[in-house]
């Protein structure tokens, strides 16, 4: 009766999720772990954990040695099947479906864009449309500077330190409206505070009247994809910078989890 009673438990939809923790846990750790670490870790009786690794062992998704668990071939082989279908439809589906979850929620225009090979700018690649009369409109492969806009600061925040150096040492900044930042140490005070937050604004740095607000998004390697931006009137956004901040920081988390991103700092 105690073996079917685990069966039951080792099926419910609680244990599919453990199962996804687990193995979440074991894929962020250098180092193989024990039951024990596992247990503290997920904060799971030692006893639940057990029997679901012994599940995963049979499948080989997990293997163990001298009392440690790591993944298995089974997992590796899972991995490289979602990293595949990751590449059809990161650039397609999923994205776009989470940019038009954004454009839902911020009832602004949402753009993504991608950094162009030079370093100097990047490049809108897909375009949801704002729905309201008096919107930001631009065309999938314009282009922009990236010093002067949201995106491309988040850009620059999400590279090294020394890389952001070298590029404003070699930049050239033109005035492309009467708020334009140029000056190099405020801009490099900027990008520091994209990096710090995680989430870039400007208003009115490359077109007058638009308001931008961009984070990154990256994929399971960590690598900096694009980048998701909200653009909005100046006129209608000034006592929402703090909202639309929000809104595009937890959407590009989504966006690069779904990617197979996941944060440093693991079991």
């Amino acid at each position: 009766m105690a073996g079917e009673g685990e069966d039951r438990r080792a099926q419910s939809p609680q244990s599919v999720t453990r199962v996804i923790r687990l193995l979440e846990a074991l894929c962020a750790s250098r180092e193989p772990l024990s039951l024990a670490d596992l247990s503290r870790a997920l904060d799971t009786p030692k006893s639940s954990l057990a029997a679901l690794l012994r599940g995963l062992a049979e499948e080989q998704f997990v293997v163990t040695s001298e009392g440690a668990w790591r993944l298995g071939p089974g997992a590796f082989g899972l991995g490289s099947a979602l990293i595949e279908a990751r590449r059809r439809f990161q650039s397609s589906d999923l994205v776009r479906d989470a940019m038009r979850r954004l454009a839902d929620k911020c009832e602004e225009t949402v753009l993504l864009a991608v950094r162009d090979h030079d370093g100097q700018s990047m490049t809108y690649v897909d375009v949801i449309e704002s729905r309201n009369a008096v919107r930001f409109a631009v065309s999938a492969g314009d282009r922009r500077p990236l010093y002067a806009t949201a995106g491309g600061r988040a850009l620059l925040a999400a590279g090294p330190e020394d890389e952001v150096r070298r590029y404003l040492a070699g930049l050239e900044p033109e005035r492309l409206t009467k708020r334009t930042e140029t000056d190099k140490g405020k801009l490099a005070e900027a990008i520091a505070a994209a990096r710090e937050t995680g989430v870039a604004q400007t208003v009115d740095q490359t077109d007058e009247g638009v308001t931008g607000t961009a984070a990154v998004i990256r994929d399971a390697t960590g690598a900096v994809t694009g980048v998701l931006i909200i653009a909005a009137p100046s006129s209608r956004s000034g006592h929402r910078l703090a909202e639309l901040a929000e809104l595009v920081r937890e959407e590009a988390a989504a966006i690069s989890r779904n990617l197979g991103y996941r944060a440093s700092g693991g079991v």
